[in-house]
């Protein structure tokens, strides 16, 4: 049995968190769209370095490792007051994908943060391999769909009517 755990994200480490991150954004369009996807935020890139660092900067971030070895990585928000935790960013190296890795990943996360009442995250809609993990195998559940009859009221710059998300919710 493979052992999943989290590390705390190492200064050192942000920037091939970063390559690591949008190697794996990049591998799900491409998977669903080839080529001819035109969802990128920045040349070439799903997800533009800006938005992962931001992310890291506003949030807690994690190396996922596989019997010690870096294979992925998370991203979450925690207020400690409401305690409504975000989940802003969950990948895996697709070499790793379908091995039960995120899912752990997920377990040891859930061990970080017991007192968590609701996780939320978001993700595109055309990530179906998320929108199964995050509803069928985590228990999360789908609470809104961001598209150009509803944007997204956190998005700072106005939505593109391209950009459809789903947002989730998971209570305990």
């Amino acid at each position: 049995m493979s052992n999943v755990t989290l590390t705390k994200l190492e200064k050192d480490d942000i920037n091939q968190f970063v390559l690591d991150n949008q190697e794996s954004f990049n591998y799900g369009a491409l998977e669903e769209f080839g080529l001819r996807d035109n969802n990128f935020e920045e040349d070439g890139e799903i997800i533009s370095r800006k938005t992962i660092i931001d992310c890291i900067n506003h949030g807690v971030a994690y190396r996922i490792r596989l019997d010690g070895n870096i294979v992925g990585g998370i991203v979450v928000c925690i207020n400690n007051k409401t305690l409504h935790n975000s989940l802003e960013l969950l990948f895996v190296s697709p070499k790793y994908h379908s091995l039960g890795i995120g899912y752990k990943a997920w377990k040891e996360l859930e061990k970080l943060y017991p007192n968590t009442k609701v996780w939320e995250t978001c993700t595109p809609y055309f990530e179906k391999r998320n929108i199964h993990f995050y509803v069928n195998k985590l228990g999360f559940h789908i609470v809104e769909f961001f598209n150009k009859y509803h944007n997204d009221p956190n998005e700072v710059d106005g939505n593109n009517s391209d950009d459809c998300m789903f947002r989730f919710e998971k209570y305990y």
